[in-house]
């Protein structure tokens, strides 16, 4: 989306920015893209750039927010538009595979929505972080940001999508709480977003980086996205593979994703194997991003 779109976002950003404390001077020279710096100094650049767009949580989060609005500007139900649409979406889904799996519908409903609620949280990152900078361009040109603030503010939109969509599965838990109820395990889904969304500016960043420089990768993510949906327990069961096939759903580091959000919304714990996924998955996240941004960060703007 263009600087166009955004008259007082853009303003706002500079009030924001003129308020906090340690942040980045609009007058700063913009050279540094085009100078070859030493390892130490890539090094610095690249944590001043990720403490940075920590400071200047504000900015981003408005960035999110007015995303959102403007999706619908102009319609009645604004923003929960996205609720209506997923309701619509999982309740015909539930009824129509419930049948084809001849699953009771009182069994199924829970799962299924408590999965695509997951899914279109992870699966909407994905694909919005491998064109994040290059949708980023104009504003990456004209106001001096750290490049990490703009994958915080496609995952903080993401983040508050899930939250209008969250209201989908309440009538399921009012309706269905023989199989889904909210307890004390229901507290797990905040930490459990926290890890999300670390991993969504770790990779998104790998993301954002490779998308950039290789145009044709964001066609062939989209691709692979909707695959990775139909091998991926959202719709199914895993026990429907037996233990013969169980070794695709313990090796598919999605389905440990979705089911660290799908467990705790049904009111259950996630298992020890896909937290221990989720873990050396988040861990390896974070050392690739922190090693490529920090080789990668001064030809970004080359790039876009």
């Amino acid at each position: 989306m263009t600087s166009a779109c955004y008259p007082h976002a853009l303003v706002k950003i500079g009030f924001i920015m003129s308020t906090q404390e340690n942040t980045i001077s609009l007058d700063a020279p913009l050279d540094e893209e085009f100078v070859v710096f030493p390892e130490t100094t890539q090094k610095s650049l690249a944590r001043l750039d990720i403490k940075q767009s920590l400071v200047l949580w504000r900015t981003w989060f408005m960035l999110a927010y007015q995303d959102i609005k403007l999706r619908y500007r102009r319609s009645v139900l604004g923003p929960f538009w996205i609720t209506l649409s997923m309701a619509i979406t999982v309740y015909s889904m539930g009824f129509l595979y419930g049948r084809l799996f001849h699953i009771e519908l009182e069994q199924y409903y829970p799962f299924l929505v408590a999965g695509m609620l997951s899914w279109s949280l992870i699966s909407n990152v994905v694909i919005e972080m491998i064109d994040g900078l290059v949708n980023s361009e104009s504003l990456i040109k004209q106001i001096k940001l750290p490049y990490t603030l703009y994958i915080h503010r496609i995952a903080a939109r993401n983040i508050l999508i899930f939250f209008h969509n969250i209201l989908v599965i309440v009538p399921i838990l009012a309706i269905f709480h023989h199989y889904a109820k909210v307890n004390f395990y229901t507290l797990l889904l905040i930490p459990s977003l926290l890890i999300i969304y670390v991993n969504s500016i770790s990779y998104g960043l790998i993301l954002g980086m490779i998308g950039a420089r290789y145009r044709d990768v964001s066609q062939i993510v989209k691709s692979l996205i909707q695959v990775v949906f139909f091998v991926t327990p959202v719709m199914w069961a895993p026990n429907v593979l037996g233990r013969r096939g169980s070794f695709i759903v313990d090796a598919n580091p999605f389905y440990a994703f979705i089911e660290i959000v799908r467990e705790p919304l049904l009111g259950h714990l996630p298992t020890v194997g896909n937290l221990l996924m989720v873990i050396v998955v988040t861990l390896l996240g974070l050392l690739i991003s922190y090693h490529m941004f920090i080789k990668y960060r001064t030809r970004i703007i080359y790039w876009i």
